[in-house]
């Protein structure tokens, strides 16, 4: 996918901006073809009798499923010109994510600091995955660079606008 004329650019953005995604539904069988993709069978995802002697009483979605998740519904709310994720400073698991759960991502704006001279910049997110009863399921800081609107005067924009 390019990016489109409706994807904001570094500029196109300030502190304190926030934004809520779209909802996604977590299944068992995304579960299921996590747990085959990363290799991770830990019984608390998959075996439902397991599951019942812990404190959750049936199984879990991975953590990093639900971040993966939050990642791709971050991608289009806003839909920013992202040239790369820098970092994650922190991130927070703070409760489990059940299959038939519904989360979005809220996102907002911390900081904005320019780079190379206004050709891209790094956007400082929080991050907050949420479930269907609006509790923050999992959070954190981010760390993306994003184009900048002075990349459209020199060429280098990904897509032109």
């Amino acid at each position: 996918m390019s990016f489109t004329p409706q994807h904001l650019f570094f500029d196109d953005v300030e502190v304190g901006q926030n934004w809520l995604s779209l909802g996604r539904t977590i299944t068992e069988a995304d579960i299921v073809n996590f747990a085959g993709i990363s290799g991770d069978f830990n019984p608390i995802h998959l075996d439902h009798e397991f599951a019942r002697s812990t404190p959750f009483r049936r199984p879990i979605a991975h953590g990093l499923l639900v971040f993966s998740v939050g990642s791709g519904l971050g991608v289009n709310i806003p839909m920013m010109r992202t040239l790369a994720i820098l970092s994650i400073r922190e991130w927070h698991f703070c409760g489990p994510v059940f299959s038939g759960d519904t989360i979005r991502v809220r996102s907002i704006v911390l900081d904005k600091e320019t780079r190379a001279r206004g050709r891209r910049g790094a956007i400082t997110w929080k991050r907050q995955i949420i479930n269907q009863e609006k509790k923050v399921v999992q959070e954190g800081v981010t760390l993306t660079l994003v184009e900048g609107r002075a990349a459209l005067t020199r060429g280098e924009a990904a897509t032109k606008v």
